[in-house]
């Protein structure tokens, strides 16, 4: 069987109404190029008909198509790197399943990737989402360019390619909770981003809700940067200055006014402010040592129920209901 020069990687929850137009249109699209591809898809739990969409595309296409199947929902990013340690191409790109980034885009990428860029990245031409995903979007990604230092003009868009070597790297890394775009930009040698078209979602619903939203920018803070803690010890140090001149200001005026009882709310106030201040550190502080509990507990990252592809021209199709340890 010839070695895929493209590796096509589809993480997959709960996208029925979906997968059908997407497999005709990315095999199109695929087919056009004239060069050996594979399509990776992981089932990442799904409870609708998924899984079994995903096995008559296989039977279709066995040489094309490879399916992993999750015994539970693990994450799109989980999804992405199970597919990341048994991808056979030289050129790989990821693409969400719900169609708003058109395959018909995937020749932009590898274009550039032609070029000579070892990781490329897109942006969306005119955002088709409302208007809280787009300004919320904006605003992570200026935290996450302030804090982190990784230049991603929009961080949201998973239609993306990367270079084999990248890939490699990535899903050596191990890390239980990442943020895969940004922990390529971080590995890439020549880097570019390329401007992709954006369609309205045409069946079922966002699977990121307002949480997931957060988590996912949480993760990417403080697996990139310290500054979140640095910013907090900083402004420590400035409110410790500025409550000993306040004390420093209150002893004064009582040695001049003398005692005051007017003055009692003002510094609740203040307390309650400082104790928010606290907490708010502590969640950051928080926020980091969980991240190192996750490291050190080493529980699988995810479990692959099932993993269907043809190996040596012979379908084979094998079951791994072990722990998959990953790195």
């Amino acid at each position: 069987m010839r070695a895929p020069y493209i590796s096509v990687v589809i993480p997959v929850y709960n996208e029925a109404e979906n997968l059908e137009p997407l497999f005709t249109r990315l095999t199109a699209v695929l087919d056009k190029l004239a060069k050996p591809y594979e399509i990776i898809f992981t089932n990442d739990g799904s409870r609708d008909n998924s899984i079994g969409l995903l096995h008559e595309f296989y039977r279709r296409r066995p040489r094309e198509v490879r399916v992993i199947d999750f015994n539970g929902n693990f994450g799109q990013h989980m999804a992405i790197m199970a597919a990341f340690e048994r991808v056979r191409g030289e050129v790989v790109i990821t693409l969400d399943a719900d169609l708003q980034n058109p395959p018909e885009e995937i020749p932009k990428l590898l274009a550039a990737i032609d070029a000579g860029h070892d990781v490329v990245g897109s942006y969306r031409k005119d955002r088709q989402d409302n208007w809280f995903h787009k300004y919320a979007s904006r605003m992570l990604n200026l935290i996450r360019e302030r804090t982190a230092r990784i230049r991603m003009r929009d961080q949201g868009c998973m239609l993306r390619a990367y270079r084999r070597h990248i890939v490699d790297t990535i899903a050596a890394s191990g890390e239980t909770s990442t943020f895969i775009p940004a922990l390529a930009v971080r590995y890439a040698a020549n880097p570019a981003e390329v401007e992709v078209e954006h369609a309205a979602r045409a069946a079922g619903t966002s699977k990121y809700r307002l949480y997931d939203l957060i988590r996912l920018n949480f993760d990417l803070m403080t697996g990139f940067s310290v500054v979140p803690l640095q910013l907090f010890t900083f402004f420590g140090m400035l409110v410790s200055v500025g409550s000993l001149l306040f004390v420093g200001f209150l002893f004064i005026r009582r040695l001049i006014v003398g005692p005051e009882a007017e003055g009692v709310f003002t510094l609740f106030a203040i307390l309650y402010f400082l104790v928010g201040v606290g907490i708010f550190g502590l969640g950051v502080i928080g926020e980091y040592v969980g991240r190192i509990y996750q490291e050190v507990r080493r529980r699988p990252r995810f479990i692959i129920r099932e993993v269907i592809e043809q190996t040596d021209s012979v379908k084979n199709k094998t079951a791994d209901l072990a722990n998959t340890l990953n790195g």
